[in-house]
């Protein structure tokens, strides 16, 4: 069981701090990849690990590179609708976004030896690919037992009410390193007092005591609704080389810039029975940029069978967020009602990422001149997802991430019929697992969430389907269309469960289905020379 003082763990400090300020959770969120690449390979469901031939290798097996036998320059284009729908006692919610973006261009340069067997070839690739959109935007709403405030002084237990008290010129909570900033902005926006005999033991703002005032009756909201708005992309320059040897045996390797950009805006509000209120608003946004490589090889023991396999290391970010909140209440029985608060602004906080490494295996079939069928089976460890503060120590999520991520798999499968020796249709599907354990899926376990930002998403799996058309207009000159149509569940929580030290559950909130599909058509234009 986890311990709410490792909470500590994810506080953020003053601008030109060098302070942890992400969670597992978060972790998690930059690591997980998505579908990506030219609209041939999107169109045969990114089952390319042993066919090649296609710009987006390199991504992911870099060898598939050395089966071009030309030089080639390519671009792609999509448009993406995203739909995400939200289930919570009843109320179903729905938020539509769409955006058109340009995912791909890559040059591909082919260098032959004139040698008939041994080195046959040398090819490079030079890529820009995105690799992942966060554009969505959902809304929670329904009733629950626990408000955030029996939340937010659930966590602030143990902690001396004077170290949560702004003391001008001379004392300010948020640089106390022992103080959780959801525990800072909690109590300065009025979510929960002390007990009169106890002064680090705390009680929701909305409630009624005892006469005696050591036991408190808390209230718990009519109406809770969760606001959420996530943008941002993480985009990859690809530096690869590759060679051909005897036709046979393919190898090549990558090596890959990413930047990510994410941003991430929510708004919370819970509403009481005689119009208290609270309310919480997030704003965060994240930088980075980091390196990684990939190796691949592909086999060729007979004409119509290729077999391939690639190792994808581990990118190493490096990480900046940027963020602010602001909170308050209205509760009638006190004076003054109204309270509100917000963090320092100008916060900063550095750290790094280490995103966990995949292997890729797979087989292909090449149908004579008819068409071809691809498998890919991805294994990645997201158990491997490293967190550390600037001066590399290890940050206490590392210990969760061990406890609540396994290894996730994906299997992919495509093919390609050729109607005529110029048009060909495509179709793919893929099925990805959810690394969560089932700890963390069945809430035996505190989540430890980033500064003020306590809701969280558990991923329980995505699939998709795919299909596609190309056609080749002159020897050199093609166009191909995909469309993608894939579905990401998972479930949402406003704040995490606590626990007692018996194990039983102190504070709770309800598992809200989520469920996100997304739909995107993509236009790879290409030249071969």
């Amino acid at each position: 069981m986890k311990k709410i003082v490792c909470l500590v763990a994810s506080v953020l400090f003053l601008s030109g701090a060098s302070a942890f300020a992400q969670g597992e959770m978060d972790a998690y969120k930059y690591s997980l990849g998505d579908l990506n690449g030219t609209a041939r390979y999107l169109g045969m469901g990114g089952a390319f690990g042993a066919l090649g031939g296609d710009a987006s290798a390199m991504s992911s097996n870099p060898a598939g590179l050395g089966i071009y036998r030309s030089s080639e320059v390519v671009g792609t284009l999509s448009l993406s609708s995203i739909d995400t729908k939200s289930n919570w006692n009843g109320n179903v919610s729905k938020d539509d976004k769409s955006k058109l973006s340009f995912d791909n261009f890559s040059y591909v340069g082919y260098f032959p030896t004139a040698n008939e067997s041994g080195i046959m070839s040398w090819n490079i690739g030079l890529s820009y690919n995105r690799l992942k959109n966060f554009n969505r935007n959902y809304r929670l709403s329904g009733s629950q037992a626990y408000s955030l405030a029996d939340y937010a002084a659930d966590i602030s237990y143990g902690i001396p009410e004077n170290d949560l008290i702004y003391v001008k010129d001379s004392y300010d909570p948020y640089n106390n390193p022992n103080n959780p900033w959801m525990s800072v902005l909690g109590y300065e926006g009025g979510y929960f007092g002390s007990f009169p005999t106890d002064r680090s033991n705390y009680h929701s703002g909305f409630g009624t005591s005892d006469a005696t005032g050591t036991i408190w009756y808390a209230d718990s909201p009519q109406n809770t609704t969760l606001n959420v708005s996530e943008k941002g992309a993480v985009d990859q320059y690809n530096f690869a080389f590759a060679t051909n040897i005897s036709n046979s045996v393919f190898l090549g390797a990558t090596l890959a810039v990413t930047d990510i950009n994410y941003s991430i805006s929510s708004i919370y509000d819970e509403r009481f029975e005689g119009g208290d209120y609270l309310y919480l608003d997030n704003g965060l946004t994240t930088e980075g940029t980091g390196y990684s490589f990939n190796l691949g090889a592909i086999v060729r023991p007979v004409d119509f069978l290729r077999m391939g396999v690639a190792y994808n290391s581990p990118t190493w970010y490096k990480m900046t967020d940027y963020f602010h909140a602001e909170a308050g209440t209205d509760i009638a029985q006190y004076n003054p009602s109204k309270m509100d608060a917000s963090t320092p602004d100008k916060v900063y906080a550095d750290y790094k990422l280490r995103t966990p490494d995949k292997w890729i295996f797979s087989a292909a079939a090449v149908i004579g001149q008819y068409g071809l069928l691809s498998v890919d089976y991805e294994l990645t460890n997201f158990k491997g997802m490293r967190l550390k503060d600037v001066n590399d120590r290890e940050m206490d999520a590392n210990n969760f991430i061990k406890e609540d991520f396994g290894t996730s798999g994906l299997l992919k499968v495509g093919g390609e019929f050729k109607v005529t020796p110029q048009f060909a249709v495509r179709a793919g599907a893929g099925w990805q697992s959810s690394p969560v354990k089932t700890d963390l899926k069945n809430r035996d376990v505190e989540v430890v969430t980033a500064g003020t930002l306590p809701h969280y998403t558990v991923d329980k799996g995505s699939d998709y389907i795919t299909v596609g058309l190309g056609y080749r207009f002159t020897p050199n000159f093609y166009a191909d269309l995909a469309c993608v149509y894939k579905t990401y569940k998972e479930d949402a929580f406003t704040f995490s469960r606590t626990f007692l030290d018996n194990g039983d559950i102190m504070v709770d909130s309800d598992a809200i289905s989520l469920k996100t599909n997304t739909t995107r058509v993509a236009l790879t234009l290409g030249y071969k020379f």
